[in-house]
């Protein structure tokens, strides 16, 4: 929600006279009396994302000594410096800095929030626990853009010091909810702290895993849960502790001590080269370009309602992050809406790149470019944007998990910076003016996304992070991985039996 906020109110900051009158220049043949200089416009923007680049880099270096709560803690401290510092300066030096460590705060946000979602979740729900980051980021962008409407119109600093304030209530409300939330099991298994870590467990899934699984119908060996004529069934709770013990040790046992460079190595390359990928594939869908510049082709095409038409399109993103929730659980799992969504992303970009072609700035290529546009953003956020970061999650180990997610968000702020960079070379008069025919070229990328998810992107729906390790180590290919049955689960079972025994089962 914070990441959200922070993206549609601020980018709106540099319209508003209030703002202006501080950091910007009288200018009679603008609207609002003011200009502002393209150096403090690309600062603003770009000392964000360094920020976030830069957090997002070292998040691997935090988590080993600080682990997933503390990183976020950390975040939230950072951040209230840093809108501290932006809402009291009237110096445009003062405010790179504030803008440089809020993005340092947003970039651990971002990363360590996705990390302990993905960590702490059931398997059976972790594609839709992930994506209720896509989830909030859109409420967040809903809720920006509306508190800038209202405060657009002020001429004094109010007009942009309300939406700066509003950027504490995330990370307040986090601080304080962090004291009543374990830290990550996991994690906590990584660093030798096994009491603890099965405190945090047990505290995280509560009553709901002490229901107990059907007995199996095979015979099985006295050790392996009979005992007399009566089947010690373990519980679900039982079940996923014993397989995230006994994944710990193997990775333990095979890998060692954990090293940055251990992405790049054996079966973990595989898993690092997909993680980034599919974090390039989100600047690939061309989300970039129409986030930064939609507003402005409307402008231009003819259509007088711009500004409410990209909120319109925010809503229609947030009511496709809903739409692909329900279909990561219930109906397509990863794969296949990654495909479907990359399929929808890239024909919406051809079609405004057609009316662009056929008849630029014109009204119907402006409702045109309204409507696809629309269609865009519930496609991107129902398919790409909700299905992405439990994938990229997902993907990797989890004693690597901090630095190859971490390293994998930076490099999508990366491109996201190098898109913004690049974008008015191609669609400015006074360069390449090519305008919304610049979606040729996503449409290009999005067909490449649509190969890579066909051949290269295994299906991970159900699976726990200890079974997707095995299967990995195991080299199985990506279209075999729904059939690939796994030691791990079926072994856990049966140390969790031998663990409690018959005394158990007769307390439960």
């Amino acid at each position: 929600m914070q990441y959200g906020f922070d993206l549609a109110a601020v980018g709106s900051l540099q319209a508003m006279p209030g703002f202006l009158k501080v950091f910007g220049y009288p200018d009679a043949s603008s609207d609002t009396g003011y200009g502002i200089d393209s150096t403090v416009q690309q600062l603003i923007t770009s000392l964000l994302t360094l920020g976030s680049f830069v957090s997002s880099l070292v998040a691997g270096i935090f988590s080993t000594y600080l682990g997933r709560r503390h990183a976020l803690w950390l975040a939230c401290i950072v951040n209230a410096i840093a809108v501290g510092i932006q809402i009291g300066t009237t110096t445009p030096g003062v405010l790179y800095l504030g803008r440089l460590l809020l993005g340092f705060a947003n970039g651990f946000l971002v990363t360590f929030s996705n990390i302990y979602t993905a960590e702490v979740s059931p398997g059976h729900m972790r594609g839709v626990m992930v994506a209720l980051f896509a989830y909030w980021v859109n409420i967040g962008s809903v809720m920006g853009a509306v508190v800038d409407n209202k405060t657009k119109d002020r001429l004094d600093k109010l007009s942009y010091r309300i939406p700066l304030a509003c950027l504490y209530i995330v990370p307040v409300l986090l601080f304080a909810a962090l004291f009543f939330v374990p830290e990550s099991p996991r994690w906590l298994l990584h660093r030798g702290k096994e009491r603890d870590a099965r405190k945090a467990l047990e505290q995280l899934r509560g009553s709901s895993y002490a229901t107990l699984l059907a007995p199996s119908s095979d015979s099985e060996s006295d050790e392996n849960g009979k005992a007399g004529n009566t089947t010690v069934v373990p519980t679900l709770l039982e079940i996923e502790w014993a397989e995230m013990v006994k994944g710990v040790q193997e990775e333990k046992r095979e890998q060692g001590s954990v090293s940055a460079l251990d992405m790049f190595r054996g079966v973990d390359l595989r898993r690092t080269i997909l993680c980034y990928c599919m974090i390039g594939c989100q600047t690939a869908s061309g989300v970039w370009f129409l986030i930064g510049y939609q507003t402005y082709f409307f402008t231009v095409a003819g259509i007088t309602k711009a500004f409410e038409f990209s909120i319109m399109n925010t809503c229609f993103g947030f009511l496709g992050v809903n739409v692909g929730m329900y279909a990561i659980r219930e109906l397509l799992g990863r794969r296949s809406i990654l495909i479907l969504g990359a399929i929808a992303c890239g024909l919406c970009q051809l079609a405004s790149a057609i009316a662009a072609t056929v008849s630029p700035a014109s009204l119907p290529t402006g409702q045109t470019l309204v409507a696809f546009t629309a269609l865009f953003m519930f496609f991107y956020n129902g398919c790409v944007g909700a299905a992405s970061y439990p994938v990229a999650t997902e993907l990797v180990s989890s004693r690597l998990r901090a630095w190859t997610v971490g390293t994998a968000t930076s490099l999508g702020y990366l491109l996201a910076w190098l898109v913004n960079f690049c974008t008015p070379y191609f669609i400015n008069p006074e360069h390449l003016n090519w305008g919304a025919r610049y979606g040729y070229i996503w449409f290009a990328s999005n067909v490449l996304c649509v190969g890579f998810f066909y051949f290269n992107m295994p299906e991970m729906k159900g699976r726990s992070l200890e079974e997707l390790d095995e299967i990995f180590a195991a080299r199985v290919p990506a279209r075999k991985f729904r059939e690939y049955r796994t030691v791990i689960r079926e072994t856990a079972r049966i140390d969790a039996v031998s663990a409690k025994g018959v005394g158990w089962l007769r307390e439960t």
